[in-house]
């Protein structure tokens, strides 16, 4: 479409970033399982989650993909890495308590955890360094 600045301005941790939201958001559709099993136990409709969840990811995506919504995608973006840090939290803590979970993936499970806090600060930048809506004034 004419007038769009689809990509204009990505620096390559945002670029990065928008493609893990997108393959981890399809990831949702294709293998829903692996991720049922780190929705929070206290929490029902674990399939219908996922879905959400999926959806979400890939809507922030696509919003950081384009420079028009890109400071919208970054702050939904920052909002929905924390929503999901208790999935994280549950995924080591069940490996941890398996006795079938290899040393390696319970390693990785606790070690992702603090992996949560770069993304959020890539999306947040992304949010401050782009370009205000039409007829917003930058303070």
């Amino acid at each position: 479409m004419a007038g769009t600045r689809s990509g204009a301005g990505l620096t390559g941790d945002v670029r990065a970033l928008i493609v893990l939201l997108a393959v981890s958001g399809i990831g949702h559709f294709v293998r829903p399982g692996p991720f049922e099993q780190i929705v929070p136990q206290l929490l029902p409709h674990k399939r219908a989650l996922v879905y959400a969840s999926g959806i979400a990811e890939v809507a922030c995506a696509a919003a950081l993909a384009r420079a028009e919504t890109r400071r919208l995608g970054g702050l939904a973006t920052a909002a929905l890495m924390v929503a999901v840090f208790p999935a994280n939290v549950q995924m080591a803590v069940t490996a941890n308590a398996d006795d079938r979970s290899t040393k390696a993936y319970r390693f990785g499970t606790v070690a992702r955890l603090p992996l949560q806090l770069p993304l959020v600060v890539t999306a947040l930048k992304a949010a401050r360094q782009a370009s205000p809506p039409p007829g917003a004034r930058r303070r």
